[in-house]
């Protein structure tokens, strides 16, 4: 099947699914007319040299095989690659097709030889993104990269250039921005209908605290030390990998970098600034000593250069530190407050201080933002007409900056000044700040790793 009748498949599934949205979710019908009309448009695609790019898998958790399972309805998945061959074997199965499975490895750089491989999916803990990504690049495999991007700004300055320079393809997992709901919020919020925006509010869900944690044998079939990485070394404990390392700084950032990157994003996308120039923070709960180490519930306040203030707080229960359900009774979403009213988005509504702010249409010469309603979709369409994907390499560093941002106010306990053009930290407390942009790599997982 060829890319043009794979997306025209996609086209019509997504026909079905925005009209049923009309009346779920209370998407206008202006808009739902409007995205009916662009997906009946033709396809501006550049027929590829193959009609079904070869893709591999790094990284083969939960969410690495999810999106591997999504990419394929465009590509054949030839290869698993993870650090666990429990995990390898475990995707390799479930990706099978026609009794036929992908090729097992467990050196990502091995599979990065191959000639055979025309892009990677990136699903790997937050501390190896950058790296892989870089040696994709270098490598001129098309890359989908799970988020957040990376793991510190000085690693996106890093994977932009890597990018860049080799002119690969790279689309950031932070699928929200190909959601119909999410993308009429921010049009709406660029286009002023709720008059000038004042604050963006921007609620996730709290992270969890646990420990002290003893270590334990490592399983059979992880690489332990590969697994670590970049990141110090630590005798094995199982609340230290897979799933739950998020919450722990060597290798993520908490909820701050998991859901925020999601949230977070929308937030900086309907700005439309590049970065905060102040951020102040205030954890709610600190971590019990010996267990997890990033802050579980927090609030973070950012300041732009226009005046918006943009509040990230996180939501849960039974805190008795003042963190809990937000004003719409949800346990994460964005509410978008201006001069002359506010809209609430999540993944399941969109609604409004008054209902005519979403049933009225944008005029015709309004700002509008790019069009992509299947994010998997839209890289395998870029990867064939070498257009930039709607979350390309820039928005994913820049997106995940504002997330370290915040990190590291709460790590820190400061209130910062931040250059966005410079990317550093000035005035007060800039020397301390700094030194969280980049961290020590342990060798040899620095990068000449992918050198």
């Amino acid at each position: 099947m060829s890319f043009h009748s794979d997306f025209q498949i996609s086209r019509r599934r997504f026909l079905r699914r925005v009209t049923a949205a009309t009346a779920a979710t209370g998407l206008p019908m202006w808009f739902v007319q409007r995205e009916l009309a662009l997906a009946a448009e033709p396809l501006k695609t550049v027929a590829s040299p193959n009609s079904r790019p070869r893709v591999a898998l790094i990284g083969s958790g939960g969410m690495g095989t999810g999106d591997a399972r999504n990419a394929s309805r465009h590509g054949d998945i030839v290869a698993v690659c993870d650090v666990d061959k429990n995990r390898t074997e475990r995707a390799a199965d479930r990706l099978a097709k026609a009794d036929k499975k992908p090729e097992q490895m467990h050196d990502f750089r091995k599979l990065l030889e191959r000639d055979d491989i025309d892009a990677v999916i990136n699903g790997t803990p937050d501390h190896w993104h950058s790296l892989i990504n870089i040696g994709a690049a270098k490598a001129k495999k098309d890359i989908y990269s799970e988020k957040p991007l990376t793991l510190t700004i000085d690693e996106g300055k890093q994977v932009v250039k890597a990018v860049r320079d080799n002119q690969v393809i790279l689309q950031t997992g932070t699928q929200q921005r190909s959601s119909v709901r999410f993308r009429l919020a921010c049009e709406l919020v660029r286009n002023k209908r709720i008059g000038d925006l004042k604050e963006v509010t921007v609620w996730l869900p709290a992270g969890v605290r646990g420990g002290p944690f003893e270590s334990k044998p490592v399983p059979d079939g992880l690489n332990w030390d590969y697994w670590l990485g970049q990141a110090p070394f630590n005798e094995y404990v199982t609340e230290r990998c897979h799933t739950t390392f998020r919450n722990w700084y060597d290798y993520s950032g908490g909820t701050m970098t998991d859901w925020g990157a999601h949230h977070m994003d929308i937030g900086y996308w309907a700005i439309g600034l590049v970065a905060p120039v102040r951020v102040s923070s205030k954890p709610l709960m600190q971590p019990i000593p010996g267990g997890y180490d990033a802050i579980s519930e927090y609030e973070v306040r950012f300041e732009y250069a226009n005046g918006v203030i943009f509040n990230v707080k996180t939501t849960t229960d039974d805190s008795p530190f003042g963190a809990v359900i937000n004003p719409e009774g949800q346990r994460n979403g964005i509410r978008f407050e201006g001069s002359n009213g506010w809209i609430w988005v999540n993944r399941s509504e969109i609604k409004a201080s008054d209902n005519e702010l979403l049933r009225k249409p944008l005029a015709d010469d309004a700002e509008r933002l790019y069009v992509s309603n299947d994010h998997m979709g839209n890289f395998f369409e870029c990867m064939a007409s070498r257009k930039d994907p709607i979350c390309p390499v820039e928005v994913g560093h820049r997106s995940a900056s504002v997330c370290h941002l915040g990190t590291t106010s709460l790590r820190t306990g400061k209130s910062l000044t931040w250059d966005p053009e410079k990317e550093i930290f000035t005035g007060e407390h800039a020397e301390e700040a700094n030194r969280h942009l980049a961290r020590e790599m342990r060798k040899p997982y620095d990068y000449s790793f992918v050198a």
